[in-house]
């Protein structure tokens, strides 16, 4: 074999190994939230779910890629417009955005700055160590359990959503879509709706 054909098989296989990591990466970071995104999780407890009496919020580890507890059907354009969330205002490209960044789950990381110590949870075991070990979590008034979607966003970046849901230890809760607005650099939430609610034994 000569030095031509022996550089021309080094310089595919540099391109295939190159395509496989660059894939690799992707697959890795498709999973990750983005650090900007907390800033509108902690609007949405600080806004929706936070008393003055609140000690310790537990939170899904996870985020949810649907819009009902107990169903596995994906998030879908279809699905949003059929249910004409918030009378059918939200923007295309907000609801495109939703839907294509809650193809898969996303991992939370430990940084909400809403003022209140946090858990993460996972099935039915308690991280650490997001609050001190010496509080039991049943001495506290507890907040009993969110779970949020990955936030989509317009082309422009000036709307945003969010799906949270708060599911308690009677199997009660209910489920919200946050819509957000951007004026300058600051995020404030436009309008809420809830979706479901579960109350004693009933069904979302």
């Amino acid at each position: 074999m000569n030095r031509h054909a022996m550089a021309g098989i080094v310089v595919l296989c540099a391109g295939l190994f190159s395509n496989v990591v660059c894939t690799a990466e992707q697959k890795s970071a498709a999973g990750v939230i983005p650090a900007e995104d907390y800033v509108l999780y902690d609007q949405t407890i600080e806004s929706l779910f936070l008393t003055s009496h609140t000690m310790l919020v537990v939170i899904e580890r996870m985020t949810v890629a649907r819009l009902f507890p107990g169903r596995t059907e994906p998030i879908t354009i279809a699905s949003v417009h059929d249910r004409h969330y918030f009378l059918g205002r939200l923007p295309s490209d907000l609801v495109g955005d939703f839907v294509g960044a809650n193809r898969e789950a996303g991992r939370l990381e430990g940084r909400f700055q809403f003022g209140v110590r946090y858990r993460f949870v996972t099935g039915q075991s308690i991280e650490e160590p997001e609050v001190s070990a010496a509080i039991p979590v049943q001495a506290v008034p507890v907040l009993e359990r969110l779970a949020f979607s990955r936030v989509g966003r317009t082309l422009r970046n000036d709307q945003a959503l969010v799906y949270v849901e708060q599911m308690r230890p009677d199997e009660t809760g209910a489920g919200f879509l946050v819509w957000f607005h951007r004026k300058g650099q600051e995020w404030t939430i436009f309008d809420t709706e809830v979706i479901w609610t579960i109350r004693g034994g009933q069904r979302p």
